[in-house]
């Protein structure tokens, strides 16, 4: 690369790339890869959400895949110039593949590529109605006997699955069911999205009255139709419900309330599911092609059990079934658990001037929120960055551009510097007895979170509390219970008339358990976690989320979930997917996980 300007060296890479590939020469295209080089792929060549490393690993999954999906035509996206900071070109780039259209981020460093992000976009003739390809609406003319809007889906609404059986049925209609059942809409897959409350946002409704979403409205937008200006930053969960009913309505996603799945099977020879449903007490028959669960990282409640909490005279509940503090003024009461929920459990209940107490088990990473929000999110999701021009479609991508595996050496510098700027903090907190941890590595909340899923506390005022008395706080494992009181394994007794299990939830692996059967369960394995071999995620590494919003073990059975982030985006990944199957493309699949653990 002999002219020294970015753009210059960046076009030379795309156009060495792009060669290699139309020429099917797999070893020079690995030879424009660094020794230590990830090229992450979300559908577009793998057909999978797949890392691959190193020269070898950009060899093996070409080997696989490079007939079969023909990736090629890079470029530099229009409009974006390519950036040098400290030796690391970054370049947005756009590219197809012989089945759809794509773009993503590549870092070019020491004259190689360090890092590829190649994102699927769209199918190549399957294209979304959106921008100059939106429908009409309205019909003009005259026409005896044309229906209106309204009666056409209200046709639709009453055939699909009775007359018509829906290719993908999704199962729970949170945030992740709402935001694929959208995504689905726009592909033309015809969809029914089931849940068991009585409108959409009831997942939100019903939970204690204090929740709020603890990452901002930046962070939050669900596809398509993003929170107005004036949204709050951070949404009380009320308004959170509202919004996705909102959603659920305008989008126009065929959603069954007051539905749940008694049972589910697959009938391997006919490539199809029997899904049993209680539709409002109305026993319904659907087969789907493919099966959603997207039952959600908080769907199933984990709640232990302990000698002699059938003789407790007082109220035991699972945090998820806790309504607020509003009964319990005066009352004892103690929390088990030390993350998300139990301090914000905890809060309300103080507020309600109850006699509250923690009960911490092991040591939680706690981050301040407005230090995660200038430190840890302020560069892809905030005003300042709109500003500059990262609109959450380019924050998206940024965050998915960095390869878990070296995800955590990016995030370790801003803890760091999270931990210094609260430092009065953390000493508080250390003096009232609060164990603290920050990840296994030093890298924090969101590694925490892509790893297991649990054991943080984004501040919001409770660990204040906690440093004051006003929350008082125990340590240890529950032993037993006695008729008003919990007892630890150390001997302390703690009085209570209510006791909440702020522990956590089971792994969505439980759902196809309880759904369709502990054999399909067993046979997808453990669902979440990048198998980094840190506390609560073993190993081996699979560089990539267990089984979320790509092909499992068992056919036609997928997972989708998370976050509102995550449920925006990883949604268009799984629709494509599911709509790619529908219309009969070629999808072979690089990189099906292996089954290294059962729950």
């Amino acid at each position: 690369m002999l002219d020294s300007t970015t753009t210059t060296q960046t076009q030379d890479m795309l156009d060495h790339l792009n060669a290699a590939l139309e020429g099917g020469d797999i070893d020079r295209v690995a030879a424009l890869f660094a020794t230590d080089s990830y090229w992450r792929d979300l559908v577009a060549v793998s057909w999978n959400l797949k890392t691959v490393e190193g020269p070898a690993g950009v060899t093996d999954m070409l080997q696989n895949q490079l007939d079969h999906t023909r990736p090629g035509s890079f470029a530099i996206q229009s409009g974006e110039m390519p950036v040098d900071e400290d030796g690391v070109i970054t370049a947005w780039i756009t590219f197809e593949t012989r089945a759809g259209r794509g773009w993503g981020l590549m870092r070019i460093r020491d004259g190689k590529i360090w890092t590829l992000l190649t994102a699927l976009q769209e199918l190549k003739g399957f294209e979304e109605n959106r921008g100059t390809r939106r429908p009409m609406g309205a019909e003009h003319g005259a026409a005896k006997n044309r229906k209106s809007w309204k009666e056409r889906r209200q046709a639709e609404e009453a055939d699909l699955g009775y007359g018509t059986q829906p290719y993908v049925l999704v199962i729970g209609g949170g945030q992740g069911g709402i935001a694929l059942g959208a995504r689905l809409r726009q592909l033309n897959v015809p969809t029914i999205v089931l849940d068991k409350h009585d409108r959409p946002g009831d997942q939100w409704r019903s939970r204690y009255k204090s929740l709020c979403l603890h990452d901002p409205v930046w962070y939050d937008h669900l596809p398509y139709l993003k929170f107005p200006d004036n949204w709050p930053v951070f949404t009380p969960k009320d308004k959170v419900g509202d919004w996705l009913e909102m959603y659920t309505k305008v989008m126009e996603i065929n959603y069954w309330t007051r539905s749940e799945v008694t049972k589910a099977t697959y009938d391997e020879a006919a490539g199809k599911w029997t899904v049993q449903v209680d539709r409002d007490g109305q026993t319904v028959t659907l087969q789907p092609t493919q099966l959603v669960l997207a039952t959600g990282m908080s769907g199933k409640p984990f709640m232990p059990q302990f000698p002699g909490m059938d003789g407790f005279k007082g109220v035991i509940q699972h945090s998820s079934r806790h309504e607020g503090p509003d009964d319990w003024a005066g009352k004892k009461v103690v929390v088990i658990g030390s993350n998300n929920s139990a301090h914000d459990i905890c809060a309300a209940l103080w507020e309600g001037d109850a006699d509250v107490t923690m009960v911490q088990r092991s040591s939680t990473h706690i981050v301040r929120s407005d230090s995660l929000m200038e430190i840890g999110l302020g560069a892809l999701y905030s005003e300042e960055a709109l500003a500059n021009g990262v609109t959450t479609e380019k924050a998206d991508m940024i965050f998915a551009s960095l390869p878990y595996k070296i995800m955590h050496e990016f995030q370790i510098p801003l803890y760091d510097k999270m931990r210094e700027r609260d430092a009065d903090f953390y000493a508080g907190l250390e003096k009232a007895g609060f164990d603290l941890d920050w990840g296994d590595d030093g890298s924090g909340l969101f590694m925490k979170y892509l790893r297991r899923g649990s054991g943080y506390y984004i501040d919001v005022g409770a660990s204040q509390l906690i440093i004051d008395g006003k929350v008082k706080l125990a340590k240890g494992q529950v032993d037993h219970f006695e008729d008003d009181a919990v007892v630890l394994s150390d001997g302390t007794r703690l009085p209570a008339d209510l006791v909440v299990f702020a522990t956590g939830y089971g792994s969505m692996n439980g759902w196809a358990a309880d759904l369709i059967s502990q054999e399909v369960a067993d046979k997808v394995g453990k669902v979440w976690g990048l198998g980094s071999d840190t506390t609560k995620d073993p190993g081996p590494w699979e560089g990539e989320q267990r089984n979320m919003w790509k092909p499992t073990q068992q056919d036609q059975l997928w997972f989708h979930g998370g976050n509102l982030h995550q449920s925006r985006h990883y949604s268009l990944y799984l629709a494509l997917q599911l709509k790619a199957r529908m219309e009969g493309l070629e999808t072979p699949v690089y990189g099906l996980q292996d089954v290294h653990h059962t729950a």
